[in-house]
């Protein structure tokens, strides 16, 4: 799983890391920390969960528009084939507090997606969608994803970031199908 960002604390809390914090959570939850890695990313490998599948969770240490060098260097080191790779990324195209899912397909602007599937030479990797909406009003696109999260959606960020990274795990475990059909939604709510 590649969670796509920008490096550096100063990128830590942008929309356009929001990716990177799901990552995160995944690495928190099978006891693993970061660690730097030849392949220019910082890398943790463990299992979901008692039995549960076997994973490499990677953040690239470069800019999120050069995301593909380390990913298609990550699915040589380990071997992974590019219709495992699992992208978490943000997505201005659906609305705050949503998660969406897919394999293939455009990357509707996004110069992260399409810098990965210029280097893997392909489109066909999975895509953990988190929806940080459109920009309000006139403002620029990039804008909006390099700068924080606002007040009132910080509130929602963790159930957010909660909800793509069980998003991912499910999307292991039991296939895109199911974890469309739990995730096509609003997440939850407190």
């Amino acid at each position: 799983m590649i969670g796509l960002g920008n490096p550096g604390p100063g990128y830590s809390g942008n929309r356009h890391n929001v990716g990177q914090m799901a990552l995160d959570e995944l690495s928190r939850r099978i006891g693993g920390s970061f660690k730097s890695h030849k392949t220019h990313a910082q890398v943790v490998e463990g299992r979901l969960g008692i039995g549960g599948p076997r994973v490499v969770l990677a953040k690239p240490l470069t800019f999120m528009n050069l995301s593909g060098g380390p990913t298609a260097a990550l699915c040589k080191f380990f071997s992974i084939a590019p219709d495992h790779v699992v992208a978490l990324h943000d997505e201005i195209d659906i609305p705050f507090n949503t998660i969406k899912l897919k394999i293939g397909g455009g990357e509707g602007g996004h110069n992260g997606l399409r810098d990965m599937s210029k280097a893997l030479g392909t489109k066909d990797y999975y895509r953990v969608r988190i929806g940080v909406g459109r920009p309000p009003g006139r403002m620029d696109t990039a804008d909006h994803v390099l700068r924080d999260f606002s007040t009132t959606e910080k509130k929602d960020l963790p159930f957010l970031v909660d909800d793509a990274a069980d998003a991912a795990e499910l999307l292991l475990r039991e296939g895109l199908l199911a974890a469309q059909q739990k995730f096509h939604g609003t997440a939850k709510q407190q």
